[in-house]
């Protein structure tokens, strides 16, 4: 195997859970023609966090070395409802929210991906000619007892939980979509491999070359443990402000920090073993970390954004207040009100207890003053930077 395809190797291994075949993958990159390189996106949930982009960044690897990207949009199958890690049947999206949740994600993907590298396809383009007909046929490739050696049906099938037969029509219809695509290599999440191994069952079937599978592992959360996840509460938002990306991302412990380089920067491996080596010779990881912070920073915002955020968590690394802050007004119908309830009305603190507990920590300050009082009260007509914790400001306007 000669040198540029052990260095194609090694990027497109980098971080992956698992390559399926890895020898089928090196006679694909021998032939040197650029690769169709598959990955598929239900449009069910558009507001997207750093554990989504794991995928879609192997995806900019593959392009980076010259391959084609088949960014498919699940219309199609959005409306039947992905069943992978399920205890029950999800409801179908509707043809307005999946057209609504498609546009979504080409806005944002493209923070990532070479749009001359993309092409976006939606799988209703192929699967409404099927017919009834065509999904009789594509229905007959895989026995009952097979579909019930995916874990999930598994699973709902032993607790007595309801299995509806188009459930099983999916991961047939995602396999299709590489037939019909003449996909070279499929990429998923790590849930999704019965899903990304039926493409290769269908292209065999078919009398296709059959797709290689590359499985990419679900992102830890800030708090390192739990998959990152809006409803946990330790995600990262893509769209976020600048100066909370950066603040989120310097939270992460040193050890989980190499952990999101390897899945998220785009840094070579040489650079990303270049700052292993250094910080093993004592560098600061902190410093690692900020530069990382700021390339993250500015591939979904700017440049000049990531160095602001920079000043922006160094000036409150120092206990200063940043130069931009939001404003916020509060209307009272009494002379006074507590500093408890004041912040949950500004929206610093969900409940009067997260404020309570903040002024016992000592994480409460209104213009630079620590607060211990929490029955402190605060005058109609005043106007104050209030802060809670180390990332939370706002101009109070009180009337």
């Amino acid at each position: 195997m000669n040198t540029d395809i052990n260095q194609s190797l090694a990027i497109i291994k980098r971080g992956c859970e698992e390559l399926l075949i890895e020898q089928e993958l090196i006679e694909k990159l021998k032939k040197g023609i650029p690769l169709r390189i598959k990955a598929g996106f239900d449009p069910t949930a558009p507001d997207l966090h750093l554990g989504h982009t794991v995928l879609i960044n192997k995806l900019r690897h593959f392009q980076d070395l010259g391959h084609q990207v088949l960014f498919l949009i699940g219309d199609f199958t959005g409306m039947i409802g992905d069943p992978t890690g399920k205890s029950t049947t999800r409801p179908p999206l509707t043809k307005e929210q999946v057209i609504e949740n498609a546009e979504s994600y080409a806005s944002q993907v493209f923070k990532i991906l070479d749009k001359d590298k993309t092409e976006i396809v939606f799988n209703s383009s192929w699967l409404n000619d099927l017919g009834a007909v065509g999904m009789l046929k594509l229905a007959s490739s895989l026995t009952v007892a097979r579909m019930l050696e995916r874990d999930d049906f598994s699973k709902r099938f032993k607790g007595n939980q309801p299995i509806a037969i188009h459930e099983f029509m999916y991961p047939l219809l995602q396999g299709y979509d590489s037939v019909a695509l003449k996909a070279d290599v499929e990429l998923g999440g790590t849930d999704q491999k019965f899903n990304l191994l039926m493409g290769r069952e269908l292209q065999k079937q078919a009398g296709q070359s059959q797709q290689c599978v590359l499985t990419m592992p679900l992102l830890e959360g800030l708090d390192g443990v739990n998959k990152m996840s809006k409803s946990l509460n330790n995600y990262i938002g893509i769209n976020e402000a600048p100066e909370i990306i950066f603040a989120k991302l310097m939270s992460i412990s040193d050890e989980l920090m190499w952990r999101y380089i390897e899945l998220l920067s785009f840094e070579s491996l040489e650079t990303v073993q270049q700052s292993k080596a250094a910080v093993a010779a004592g560098e600061n990881p902190r410093n690692i970390k900020v530069k990382f912070a700021q390339e993250i920073v500015a591939r979904f915002h700017s440049q000049a954004d990531a160095e602001k955020a920079l000043n922006d968590f160094q000036t409150r690394a120092k206990g200063g207040v940043p130069d931009e802050v939001p404003e916020v007004t509060v209307n009272i119908d009494t002379a006074t009100i507590g500093i408890a309830q004041l912040l949950k009305l500004a929206g610093l603190v969900e409940s009067t207890s997260e404020a309570n507990r903040a002024i016992d920590q000592g994480g409460v300050k209104l213009d630079s003053e620590k607060i211990t009082d929490k029955s402190h009260q605060l005058s109609k007509g005043t106007s104050f930077i209030a802060q809670v914790g180390k990332r939370k400001f706002a101009k109070i306007n009180l009337i």
